[in-house]
């Protein structure tokens, strides 16, 4: 069955069958209605391939991520798809493995996303985030990073405040009695490790307390879980841990338990995200919460002018953030 059997049936003309499967495009009811049944009647069915090559537009959004098991991500991922859907584009995503030489792992990944003719594409959580933004921008493709800041004047970036982020969790510790408190890093090239500790040892100087001292746990549960343990196995203990996202927080309780180290009684925790297990019964993690609600939304918001106006002008959007204040920080 081809389009114009579909016209013939429907009894409207060959453009308004095309206009009827094209995302966006506008077409009456009684045309749609029309149209559709006369494509289920006759077992029609669109072909998506053909259309990217007579309208050079393939309708995909590549969203390049380093991982998943940061709970923060699969949501972001799924209102991300949600969006572009409204507005007729579907997502097509990349795992970055961030190993080996960055330079080899960009050519290897930009061929990979190039391949696939995307419109526009979204970086999310990895560390080549700038180079590679460099790269698409090169060969011409909308790009925006998500979560992350570029080294490259011209991507657009949505980020949360995480400079304020960091401030809000040393001032949180403090007003709870904390006294020596440290900081569990994530990925220490990450911009969101570098802003959130930038805002974290800014607030302490502030109100005239010393970082108690620092782990890396890379965003990485086992890693996290592994230097508390470390940590906690020296004479002097930290009484409260700011760390850098509630994955690695998760590990990080878990492996205080393990040492029979009371949360909070014997040391506060407060984590970065507000992913939904945070709430869950055996973790009530205070933590700060970033708005992915209004962070997704800015992002396709930013992309679609990129594509709908061909306007490269590179923008920059901050969310808010705010503290969650749950069970494993003590009661001011």
């Amino acid at each position: 069955m081809t389009l114009a059997d579909v016209a013939a049936l429907a009894g409207v003309s060959t453009s308004a069958v095309s206009r009827t499967f094209t995302p966006g495009a506008s077409v009456g009811k009684k045309t749609r209605a029309a149209v559709l049944e006369a494509a289920q009647t006759l077992g029609y069915r669109p072909n998506a391939i053909a259309r990217t090559l007579s309208t050079r537009k393939s309708r995909m959004i590549g969203v390049v991520v380093s991982y998943l098991h940061n709970q923060f991500y699969p949501a972001v991922i799924e209102r991300l798809s949600q969006l572009l859907q409204a507005h007729g584009y579907h997502v097509l995503l990349f795992i970055s493995s961030d190993t080996g030489s960055k330079k080899d792992g960009i050519d290897a990944l930009l061929l990979d996303i190039l391949q696939y003719q995307v419109d526009g594409i979204v970086l999310a959580s990895t560390t080549m985030s700038s180079q590679l933004a460099a790269h698409c921008h090169s060969a011409g493709i909308p790009v925006v990073l998500f979560n992350r800041l570029a080294q490259v004047a011209e991507a657009s970036t949505v980020t949360s405040d995480n400079l304020e982020g960091g401030r809000l969790a040393a001032r949180a510790l403090i007003e709870c009695g904390a006294s020596r408190i440290a900081f569990v890093r994530g990925l220490e090239d990450s911009s969101t490790t570098q802003d959130r500790e930038k805002g974290f040892k800014e607030e302490l100087a502030r109100q005239r307390k010393k970082l108690f001292g620092h782990i890396c746990g890379e965003y990485d549960f086992d890693v996290a879980k592994a230097a508390t343990r470390e940590l906690f196995s020296r004479g002097k203990r930290p009484d409260a841990l700011f760390v850098a996202n509630d994955h690695m927080a998760f590990a990080v309780m878990d492996a205080l338990r393990e040492q029979g180290v009371d949360v909070p009684g014997d040391v506060q925790v407060v984590g970065f995200d507000n992913v939904p297990q945070a709430a869950w019964g055996g973790y009530q993690l205070t933590t700060i919460e970033q708005n992915s609600e209004l962070m997704t939304r800015a992002t396709v918001s930013i992309l679609l002018e990129h594509l709908e106006t061909g306007d490269p002008t590179p923008r920059q959007v901050v969310t808010p953030v705010q503290l969650i204040r749950r069970s494993t920080t003590r009661p001011i």
